[in-house]
């Protein structure tokens, strides 16, 4: 799985020229929407089959600060999935200053979903949709 690049823009700055906390939850929604569409079942597929998936909880450890315009790449990995709620960790990271600087560690992040219908009842997915249990049994 490859990660999700984002590239900070200006409007997400805080008027200390770095990039406000709050948009660190945006780019773990990003993130997560591209790990779903690179796994082969995006969130559109998802809500045309009738399945929702809201964040029921999500936390951030800021490490490092971030500034307008540079890069931060964001791995997301399953941590946990029991077929009614799906727990995922991130990492977001960005180059050192030269090549040999490796990865430098901004922040790291994890959020909860559960699956639901569009009446708001909780859905089993091995039952609702065994395709998309099945995808995310093979990244545990």
């Amino acid at each position: 799985m490859k990660p999700y690049k984002h590239f900070t823009q200006y409007y997400e700055t805080d008027q200390m020229g770095i990039i406000h906390h709050s948009n660190y939850i945006r780019w773990l929604e990003e993130a997560r929407v591209d790990f779903m569409d690179q796994m082969g079942f995006g969130y559109y597929k998802m809500e045309e089959e009738g399945i929702f998936s809201p964040v029921i909880e999500v936390s951030c450890r800021y490490k490092q600060m971030v500034r307008f315009h540079e890069w931060v790449e964001i791995m997301v990995k399953v941590k946990k999935y029991n077929g009614v709620r799906l727990c995922l960790d991130y990492e977001m990271t960005q180059k050192g200053e030269n090549q040999r600087d490796g990865k430098i560690l901004c922040a790291t992040a994890s959020s909860t979903h559960c699956f639901i219908d569009k009446a708001g009842e909780i859905l089993m997915l091995k039952k609702a949709c065994p395709e998309l249990d099945r995808k995310l049994r093979e990244w545990i």
